[in-house]
């Protein structure tokens, strides 16, 4: 259970930085629409991860992660956004949020292929369809800010 839980911890923390990121990109921009968005993006990743620390508290995990990481931030590709969000570019932010979300897709990718317990598998399956949704609403909400 102990990569099980290494799993669990790793999409929560996956999880904050997106809800983090997602926040960030609200404060920033002025476009309603992606205010509203990027709000209910954060929202979505902060459900999502509550979800997954009650699982790993059921399966014995006493102290599931809580919180993103600065380290992990940057390695999911979130940080750069903190630099974004001054300028207010709306295609320059759904860039950075592309590239958060890039991360989280392929973590849930790695996680499926773990070897999880089928209630945490069960979770993980049901969350990936709506991560790898947002995913693509973001690229394609960036390509045509483009132009």
């Amino acid at each position: 259970m102990k990569k099980q839980n290494e799993v669990i911890d790793n999409l929560i923390e996956t999880l904050k930085d997106g809800q983090d990121g997602f926040k960030q990109a609200a404060e920033s921009v002025r476009n309603p629409a992606l205010k509203a968005l990027f709000s209910d993006y954060s929202d979505q990743r902060s459900r999502f991860a509550t979800v997954l620390q009650s699982e790993a508290r059921r399966q014995g995990e006493t102290e599931p992660e809580t919180t993103s990481s600065a380290t992990g931030a940057l390695h999911r590709g979130w940080i750069n956004l903190k630099s974004v969000v001054t300028g207010g570019d709306e295609h320059a932010i759904l860039a950075e949020c592309e590239r958060g979300e890039d991360s989280a897709v392929e973590e849930y990718k790695k996680a499926l292929d773990d070897d999880l317990s089928p209630a945490a598998r069960e979770l993980v399956s049901l969350q990936f369809p709506e991560i790898k949704a947002a995913h693509d609403r973001i690229r394609s909400l960036r390509d045509a800010a483009k132009g």
